[in-house]
């Protein structure tokens, strides 16, 4: 039997969208007609989001969106890739202040932003020793994969970036500052604060890591590791292909398979992350939640062959 695969799209824009309230509703319902799920985020600023879906049903939500007044005049940014099982649990239309939470007023990519870089130029400019390279994601994306030689600003959360970047300000001076993101919505508003602080040289990947991954050959790639997604592949590497990190569904970090290794991994249970910082009750209430999840499994594994 051939294996179902679903189409995943990650897009953004920004843009002027005074209206973006009365899209909610609307999008919604396509979603629900073409059985698409995942996350769409509607601001002021624009729309952001990943879905999955059929072929057809995420070629007809891309063809509403680009047809939105507001968002067609624009570059929505957009990356397909694919899935081997749906990777979202439900489908979530959400009305924002922000499409990104960066929690700068202010700070407006359509007014000014970083220097775009395509990824086959990407390389040339992380090369040259004059450049600053940063990793504007959070720091359990960093830890399973980055461009070689990035600094890891440590972030808990994309809030504490700018503050970083107030924090070390002395080290961007005189440098060209390349950053990057997973697949370019954060280093938008990233390089737009940066400029905003009256640096001149700040560029950013075009598409983010996503679409260096896609274009980027495995035998000229400086990237390390695997990239982590928002959704059950978790991550993924040249190609796009799924890769072999997991979720630990008791804090919902990411694993690797070395990290599985580790005496405090337990599937479903504990891992090297959370396993100090959670209680034995946590465990065993985690541990029952396993067991239903597995009995669930193989309860429609019966079902299945019965039918």
């Amino acid at each position: 039997m051939c294996e179902a695969h679903f189409t995943v799209a990650a897009l953004y824009c920004f843009a002027r969208f005074p209206d973006f309230e009365a899209y909610q509703a609307p999008l919604t319902e396509l979603c629900d007609q073409n059985g698409i799920k995942g996350t769409l985020l509607l601001a002021a600023e624009g729309l952001n989001g990943t879905v999955a879906g059929t072929q057809s049903g995420i070629a007809a939500l891309i063809a509403f969106i680009e047809a939105i007044p507001a968002l067609r005049e624009q570059n929505i940014e957009l990356k397909y890739s694919t899935a081997s099982q749906m990777p979202f649990n439900r489908m979530k239309v959400r009305l924002k202040k922000e499409i990104v939470t960066m929690g700068v007023e202010g700070i407006d990519p359509l007014q000014s932003v970083g220097a775009y870089v395509q990824p086959e130029d990407w390389n040339a400019l992380i090369d040259d020793e004059n450049t600053i390279l940063i990793d504007t994601r959070n720091d359990y994306e960093y830890a399973i994969g980055t461009f070689k030689g990035a600094i890891d600003p440590k972030t808990k959360t994309f809030r504490e970036f700018p503050q970083w970047v107030e924090d070390h300000r002395g080290d961007l001076e005189g440098k060209k500052i390349a950053m990057f993101c997973t697949g370019g919505i954060r280093c938008e508003k990233a390089t737009a604060f940066v400029k905003g602080l009256g640096f001149d040289d700040v560029y950013h990947l075009k598409g983010g890591i996503l679409k260096y991954l896609e274009d980027m050959p495995a035998e000229d790639t400086r990237w390390e590791g695997e990239c982590f997604v928002f959704d059950e592949r978790v991550s993924v590497g040249h190609g796009l292909v799924e890769g072999d990190v997991q979720l630990c569904r008791a804090c919902r970090n990411p694993v690797t398979p070395e990290g599985k290794l580790s005496q405090f991994y337990e599937e479903g249970i504990s891992c090297d992350s959370c396993y100090h910082e959670r209680s034995d009750a946590d465990r065993a209430r985690y541990a029952e939640r396993q067991r239903q999840v597995l009995l669930a499994k193989e309860r429609g594994a019966k079902q299945h062959i019965g039918d």
